[in-house]
């Protein structure tokens, strides 16, 4: 009889959280009506099981198929800078692009659902390769606790949290620390890049990372100075092994 009671509660509650969910379906789509949620580039309405993006806009994204394709030109970026095993960015920033606009909203404009939005698109890309195969962890490239204040949020974490959803891998973000703030590497050379980022990053619990596989994630890859940083942090403390990916990298890194 105990039995009996608990099977019909169960399916009781199940029943109840299907009428819920009809509801919640039922009145986003009234709502919808009156207030559209309009695609982030083009400015049409979305239609049901569309986010962010339209179809349209989200097939027009350049993308640049790195993650199925070792020795890359982004991994090729890094040969002689620091020790990656795998590289990837899922498209190609530039002026005028659709990804360049997104990261614009999510990095600025509070947008964070863009983040983990693209993560899931993304991490179900690197889902079906090789990619992520004996990778242990997600690590975020951390922001300045005085800049973290300021934003609010970190952008790298909500792309690694949407990664994390399709792929199961945990997000670390604890792990690396940034220890101060640099400035604009746009005008300097290489050399100036590298003494700008150098020694920005710590590690807070190298025993954490021992041994592991770490994925590092961030939004936009332009010089790689910074991931550069990121990763020979990681080497510095501890025998780990690193790869990176970024929802978008210059154009000049992906040609």
């Amino acid at each position: 009889m105990f039995r009996r009671d608990i099977t019909i509660n169960i399916t009781l509650i199940k029943f109840f959280r299907c009428i819920v969910a009809l509801f919640r379906d039922i009145a986003g789509d009234f709502l919808g009506l009156f207030f559209p949620e309009l695609c982030l580039s083009c400015r049409t309405s979305l239609v049901h099981g569309e986010e962010i993006l339209c179809t349209g806009c989200l097939v027009s994204v350049a993308r640049t198929g790195f993650h199925l394709r070792r020795d890359n030109s982004l991994e090729q970026a890094f040969w002689g800078r620091c020790q990656v095993e795998r590289a990837a960015a899922f498209s190609v920033y530039n002026r005028g692009s659709r990804i360049r606009t997104l990261i614009h909203l999510l990095k600025y404009k509070g947008r964070k659902d863009i983040g983990r939005a693209l993560g899931n698109l993304y991490g179900s890309y690197l889902k079906e390769c090789d990619f992520l195969n004996g990778i242990d962890l997600m690590i975020p490239v951390p922001l300045h606790p005085s800049r973290l204040k300021r934003r609010g949020y970190n952008q790298s974490t909500y792309i690694a949290l949407g990664v994390s959803e399709v792929t199961g891998l945990p997000v670390a973000e604890e792990l690396l620390k940034r220890e101060a703030e640099g400035t604009s590497q746009t005008k300097r050379g290489r050399y100036e890049r590298w003494e700008n980022v150098e020694g920005l990053f710590t590690v807070t619990n190298p025993l954490a990372i021992s041994g592991k596989h770490v994925l590092l994630t961030d939004d936009v890859i332009t010089t790689g100075s910074t991931m550069e940083a990121c990763v020979n942090a990681l080497h510095g403390a501890a025998d780990v092994r690193v790869s990176v990916i970024a929802l978008a990298a210059a154009q000049k890194l992906t040609v």
